[in-house]
């Protein structure tokens, strides 16, 4: 299956997507809500791709896990679970998610259970409301959201409308994500701020190799500070529209970045695609080789030659944020990528 897909890629995607729908099945994607325990699987032909999460203790809702075409769990499992040889730096990075540092002084993305209580004056907690729309079908699926942006006295900052839309077709699997914030105070200022926006914390192996010392855990949690990393498994690679590579894409613009490497011998790319509608595209990347991996449209002014936008909205005015991001088991090139880049800024 992976050799005749990443054959069609060359000749663009439009061919890959065709291809599967006159020769294969079209999976059936269902969600399923589970109020109890906080959270909306997706499910992929009866295999879980993610779940959309809202436990309180992480401060946001979250995609959390994401699982590859061929079963391999892509995002980091600290700090929702124990796995040896993870980094158990950031407490904050939780699978995929959406907010930022700085919205009328709170710093919504640092947030955590791990903030002592005599600092939580500081931070802000994007809270779950409610499910609002749930559609499951072939080839893809739809789930709406509402949440709210709270001060820690529990003011609503903002107004928090959220739609996935889920598709999946052969080895290849795409989240497009539109948020629409709405100010419920007089005026709602995104100062920019290094720390946004749309992100995901990705597993050890798609981290880069690195020497530097590092604090890592065991299968049993517990932590021990290592001075000489071991890189073995280690595979992660960026790439950008605009052809850096590596860990110099930090700092840097362009409306698409990829990340690829193996996991368990399976190859994988994870892209992250910006859109023109957006504040600030094409966005500034906040990709680190450790394995947090974002789009930063927001913080213009604090990334090299960037220029001061710091976004505002008034009561009742909104902003809408959209990004779409893409797991292929394989590997795409840069023309398929332009071209699934090219049909997302249509919508």
């Amino acid at each position: 299956m992976i050799n005749r897909y990443l054959s069609w890629t060359l000749g663009g995607v439009m061919l890959v997507l065709m291809s599967f729908r006159c020769n294969a099945k079209e999976p059936e994607i269902k969600l399923l809500v589970n109020n109890q325990e906080k959270k909306v699987d997706v499910l992929i032909d009866g295999k879980l791709f993610t779940s959309y999460i809202y436990p309180e203790t992480i401060k946001k809702p979250v995609l959390w896990p994401v699982i590859s075409p061929e079963g391999n769990r892509l995002t980091r499992t600290f700090p929702m679970g124990k796995k040896a040889g993870e980094r158990t730096d950031h407490p904050h990075h939780v699978g995929i998610w959406l907010n930022y540092g700085d919205v009328n002084g709170l710093d919504f993305w640092n947030n955590s259970d791990a903030i002592p209580p005599d600092k939580r004056n500081g931070y802000g907690t994007i809270y779950h409301q409610s499910v609002d729309q749930v559609k499951s079908g072939k080839g893809k699926a739809l789930l709406t959201t509402t949440s709210d942006w709270e001060s820690p006295s529990r003011e609503v900052l903002l107004k928090d409308q959220t739609t996935f839309n889920f598709s999946a077709t052969g080895n290849m699997r795409i989240i497009d994500r539109e948020t629409r914030l709405t100010a419920m105070v007089d005026t709602v200022l995104f100062r920019d701020n290094k720390e946004g926006v749309f992100a995901i914390r990705v597993a050890r192996e798609l981290e880069l190799p690195s020497n530097e010392p590092v604090t890592l855990t065991d299968a049993h949690g517990v932590a021990t500070t290592v001075q000489q990393m071991d890189n073995t498994g280690v595979t992660g690679n960026y790439h950008s529209s605009e052809g850096v590579d590596g860990e110099k894409v930090w700092g840097t613009r362009g409306r698409w970045m990829k990340l690829s490497g193996t996991v368990n011998g399976e190859p994988v790319n994870l892209i992250i695609i910006d859109h023109p509608g957006n504040a600030g595209y094409p966005t500034y990347w906040h990709a680190r080789g450790y394995g947090l991996f974002a789009a930063n449209t927001l913080g213009q002014s604090i990334f090299p030659g960037g220029e001061a936008l710091n976004y505002q909205l008034l009561k009742g005015r909104t902003m809408t944020l959209k990004y779409r991001f893409v797991v292929v088991s394989g590997d795409l090139s840069d023309e398929a990528v332009n071209r699934l880049a090219d049909e997302y800024a249509k919508q």
